[in-house]
């Protein structure tokens, strides 16, 4: 069981605490091995503690404690002064891979600078980590739906193109090391009513679905490796997009090979048992 935390602890930053030396620490192991250690060393209450978004610290393993929230759409967003480039539409609109790959690659230089800082200062609170909750490559067919600007527009293979460069941007190209984790969301069929967005179950046409909803998606696991994706807040077919065995499952891990973490939207998982 690998706890998603602990795998970006290890794989993504590098912790200092003055604490005992333990297995996860020795940089001569592989990630898997010290992943797998420090998870069997954690009880069952330690696990669930890091499942949340705010994940707690578990200071007698030299855990420090972990925000997930983090936005990065066209600038990093909530965290002080940053460079903010045109929002996901207006750079869509310039056809320019390259140029789309320039921006990530800013944002994520600054996410970079900006969590060092934070670290030296002791924050590690909301809009401070290197989980990136972008980009929104959803395809944009309903204006009432309030969060049109997010997106690339309403092509999948130009909201392809765009999602593959900003993923590589934010990523970076360590063979080793995430510069930090872009997460393309909502996956999947996710555009409609914005006050009905935590309870409407949507049904499109098989070819639909995967000519139109699925490419961008599909391109950011494969070509951009994207090692998180979030899912949306409705249903697909009558199963939450945060709990579908056939999205999460026969899709995304089994036909694409994705090998990274699912985060649901927030609220998600209260909406599969509130709302849906």
């Amino acid at each position: 069981m690998k706890i998603l935390s602990l795998v970006i602890y290890i794989s993504l930053i590098s912790i200092s605490v003055k604490a005992q030396d333990f297995l996860y620490r020795d940089y001569s192991l592989s990630i898997e091995d010290r992943v797998n250690s420090l998870v069997s060393a954690m009880t069952l209450e330690e696990k669930v503690s890091q499942m949340s978004y705010s994940a707690a610290a578990i200071d007698r393993l030299g855990i420090p404690e972990y925000n997930w929230w983090n936005e990065g759409l066209h600038g990093v967003a909530r965290a002080g002064l940053a460079t903010v480039f045109p929002q996901a539409i207006g750079l869509a609109a310039s056809f320019d891979e390259d140029l789309i790959l320039d921006v990530a690659t800013v944002i994520s230089d600054e996410f970079r600078a900006k969590y060092n800082n934070f670290q030296k200062k002791g924050e590690r609170d909301k809009y401070k980590g290197l989980t990136v909750w972008s980009p929104n490559i959803n395809i944009f067919r309903d204006p009432r739906w309030g969060r049109g600007q997010e997106t690339y527009g309403e092509d999948p293979y130009l909201t392809s193109r765009m999602g593959v460069a900003f993923v590589k941007g934010l990523q970076g190209d360590d063979p080793k090391y995430y510069k930090t984790v872009a997460t393309p969301k909502h996956y999947a069929v996710h555009s409609g009513p914005e006050p009905l967005r935590h309870e409407f179950d949507v049904d499109v046409s098989q070819r639909d679905f995967i000519d139109t909803y699925l490419p961008a998606f599909e391109a950011c696991v494969k070509e951009g490796n994207a090692h998180s994706v979030m899912g949306a807040y409705n249903r697909f077919r009558g199963e939450s997009c945060c709990g579908s065995p056939y999205l999460l499952t026969s899709i995304l891990r089994e036909k694409w090979g994705f090998n990274g973490y699912v985060v649901s939207d927030c609220g998600g998982i209260w909406d599969i048992y509130a709302n849906h």
